[in-house]
């Protein structure tokens, strides 16, 4: 099961909660019942550019060392 990330807009009671992609996401802070919000983290892996694959699995050309 997926882990979500939750903060009370009120309080500022931030907490960690298991749940099925299928339940409805919390809407009140269970310290002081204000409203949540879901707090998103950074992804882990980031692609930038294009052909990144071309570049990291290339084998070396005719020209280069391959030591």
């Amino acid at each position: 099961m997926p882990t979500y990330s939750y903060a009370c807009k009120a309080c500022g009671h931030a907490f960690d909660l298991q749940q099925s992609i299928n339940d409805a996401a919390l809407e009140k802070c269970p310290k002081c019942a204000g409203e949540l919000k879901k707090v998103y983290g950074n992804v882990g892996v980031t692609f930038k550019g294009s052909g990144f694959y071309r570049t990291d699995a290339a084998k070396p050309s005719s020209g280069e060392n391959s030591n």
